[in-house]
């Protein structure tokens, strides 16, 4: 297994490369070993997990506690990409987009609960679609105005650029290492914030039978708001741990977005541990299945029409697994009703 120094110039080029990339750019230098090519898949799922964790985190807190339907959370994603992007193309730093990121997901995500979302709380779902999804095109193109369609980039910083060696023949970005980390370290802190402080009590209590907690005097409509402004400011945080990965585009956030639904039904509505749980199994799934899937269907048939059958099935995965899930658990695996 070649080590970083040997790489040649171009496997150097790329952003984030993880070892499936490097064994592309440089096959020669790649002797794989099976649980080597396991062990990064497996790490390729977390960190995709991970990612779906932080936007289904706060989804599910949206609708399990306001019962809100909303489509512009992806939209969320995309401005905390695009608002850390810019700032750390502007100053230099990669870390001084981090709070830009997540004060304009967080204040963009207040201001559409109270100029919007507030007046859908008693109406149904299919008005709150079509109020979320006004919202989606109004952003898109409200970025498209300020940003123009190119996709942006951002560099990442020297301390979390280059790949460490995990085991002896397993490299992998320092980079996806640290997106997973956070991940980990955002599971703790809100499991202690729900479970453990007041808020999170009337969360939890908001998330089992709303309208209790209004009759016992809680201010709902400041709690909606937190609520909210949590939920955006945590997808604001994923968009912006993104960019360096992905390309910062206009209408990313809904390429993630259905995704996320995705764990959330798995997870259960409202159920912070259930979207944790759900997150990194179907980021664990999606990722084996798309790595794995072709290449043992490749076996049986030729292969142009096993990697497109293969893709293909891959892609239905996690839908596929959804629907299980629902046939024994209508209600998700941790649902805060059942």
């Amino acid at each position: 297994m070649a080590t970083p120094t040997q790489l040649n110039a171009r496997c150097r080029a790329l952003r984030a490369p993880s070892a499936s990339d490097l064994r592309r750019c440089a096959p020669q230098l790649f002797e794989w070993h099976p649980m080597t090519l396991f062990l990064e898949q497996l790490l390729n799922g977390l960190q995709f997990g991970v990612m779906l964790f932080l936007m289904a985190a706060g989804l599910t807190l949206i609708f399990g506690i306001m019962g809100v339907i909303n489509l512009a959370h992806g939209s969320l994603y995309m401005i905390g990409a695009y608002a850390g992007t810019w700032v750390a193309t502007e100053t230099g730093s990669f870390w001084l987009g981090v709070p830009a990121a997540l004060a304009a997901a967080a204040l963009s995500g207040i201001a559409i609960e109270v100029l919007v979302i507030r007046r859908l709380y008693r109406r149904n779902h299919l008005d709150q679609v079509l109020a979320t999804f006004a919202l989606i095109l109004i952003i898109n193109q409200t970025v498209t105005i300020l940003f123009g369609r190119q996709p942006l980039f951002v560099s990442m910083p020297s301390l979390l650029d280059g790949s460490v060696e995990l085991l002896p023949g397993l490299v992998y970005p320092t980079y996806r290492l640290a997106i997973i980390l956070v991940g980990l370290l955002v599971a703790a802190g809100l499991y202690l914030l729900i479970n453990k402080t007041r808020i999170g009590m009337l969360v939890r209590a908001g998330s089992t039978n709303r309208d209790m907690v209004r009759a016992l005097g809680v201010d709902v409509r400041l709690l909606y708001t937190l609520v909210f402004g949590l939920g955006a400011l945590l997808a604001g945080l994923a968009g912006y741990m993104a960019g360096p990965v992905l390309a910062v585009q206009v209408g990313m956030g809904e390429q993630i977005l259905i995704t996320t639904f995705v764990v959330v039904v798995i997870g259960g509505v409202g159920s912070i541990r259930g979207a944790f749980f759900a997150s990194l199994v179907l980021g664990v799934a999606d990722t084996g299945l798309r790595a794995y899937l072709p290449g043992l269907l490749r076996q049986m048939m030729v292969g142009p029409e096993a990697d497109a059958l293969g893709a293909g099935i891959s892609s239905m995965g996690i839908y596929l697994l959804m629907a299980i899930v629902l046939l024994i658990r209508p209600k998700g695996l941790f649902s805060p009703n059942s």
